[in-house]
C-alpha cells in the first residue's frame, strides 16, 4: 500500500511538471498555428472546413497531449448531416476540447463574451463563426445567436451550456430557455449530452490536469417540429432528466 502511495506521488509530481514545461508550452503553440491557419480558411474559403479539419485538430490535439481517452456512447442517437441544438451538463473547462473534439458534429459554440478578449482563441472562434453573448444581456444574446443560425450550413449544429456556468459540485444547475427557444424557432432537435469526470481532470477554478478517461454520453434526440412557446418548461425537464440519467455513471 505505501509502495502504491509514493509511485503514485512521484508520478503526480513528473505530471506536474509535464504540465507546465511541456503541455501548456505546446497547448499554446497549437493554438497560435491553429488560428493562423483558421482565421483565413474560414474567412475566405470556408467556416465549416476550418472547424472541422483544424478546430477539431486542435481540440483532439489538447485533450490526447493531456492523457485524457475519451469514450463514446449513445453515437447511435447521433447523425452528423443533422444540424442540432446540443445541450450538455457543464463541469469543467475541459468540456470544450472533449466535446469540440469527440462529438463527430460540426459544432458552433455559445460562449461568454469574455472569450472574444483572448488572443488568437477570439479570432480563430470569429472567422469560424462561434457566438459570443454577453451574460445578463437577454436582447444582445439573442441577436447574436440569431444572426449565427442564420449563417450555418445545412449539417451544422450550435453548442449550449443550458446551466449558464460550470457547477462547482458537479450537480447539475437550473436550465436557462435560450437553447430550447432557439431549438423551437429553428425547428432544430435538441441532442441532450451527459459529459463524465472532466471534474476529475480539470476541477473549476483550478488550472491542473490530470489523465483520465471521459465519457459523452448522448441520448435520443428531442424533437421539436411541433412544439411551441408553451412547450419550453417540457422540453426542459426532458432533456434535463436525460442528462441526469447519465450522470449516475461512474467511470
Amino acid at each position: 500500500m505505501e509502495s502504491t502511495m509514493n509511485h503514485n506521488a512521484v508520478w503526480l509530481r513528473f505530471y506536474a511538471l509535464y504540465q507546465w514545461l511541456v503541455y501548456l508550452p505546446v497547448c499554446i503553440l497549437l493554438t497560435v498555428i491553429g488560428a493562423l491557419i483558421a482565421v483565413p480558411l474560414g474567412v475566405f474559403v470556408s467556416p465549416q472546413l476550418a472547424n472541422l479539419h483544424i478546430a477539431v485538430w486542435w481540440a483532439k490535439a489538447l485533450t490526447r497531449l493531456a492523457g485524457v481517452r475519451v469514450v463514446i456512447e449513445g453515437g447511435d442517437h447521433v447523425d452528423p448531416a443533422q444540424s442540432y441544438v446540443l445541450v450538455a451538463n457543464h463541469q469543467s473547462a475541459f468540456d470544450i476540447p472533449v466535446i469540440y473534439g469527440y462529438s463527430g458534429l460540426d459544432l458552433r459554440w455559445v460562449m461568454k463574451a469574455e472569450i472574444k478578449w483572448i488572443p488568437f482563441v477570439a479570432a480563430g472562434c470569429r472567422a469560424i463563426g462561434h457566438v459570443f453573448v454577453e451574460r445578463g444581456n437577454t436582447q444582445q444574446s439573442t441577436e447574436a445567436i440569431n444572426r449565427a443560425v442564420s449563417r450555418l450550413e445545412s449539417g451544422t449544429g450550435v453548442l449550449f451550456f443550458p446551466e449558464g456556468t460550470r457547477s462547482m459540485d458537479g450537480q447539475l444547475l437550473p436550465f436557462k430557455k435560450g437553447a430550447f427557444r432557439l431549438a423551437i424557432d429553428q425547428k432544430m432537435p435538441i441532442l441532450p449530452l451527459t459529459v463524465i469526470n472532466t471534474r476529475e481532470v480539470m476541477p473549476p477554478k483550478r488550472w491542473s490536469i490530470r489523465p483520465n478517461t471521459v465519457v459523452l454520453k448522448f441520448h435520443a434526440p428531442i424533437e421539436t417540429d411541433n412544439a411551441d412557446e408553451q412547450d419550453i418548461p417540457e422540453l426542459m425537464a426532458s432533456a434535463r432528466q436525460a442528462i441526469a440519467s447519465g450522470l449516475t455513471l461512474v467511470v
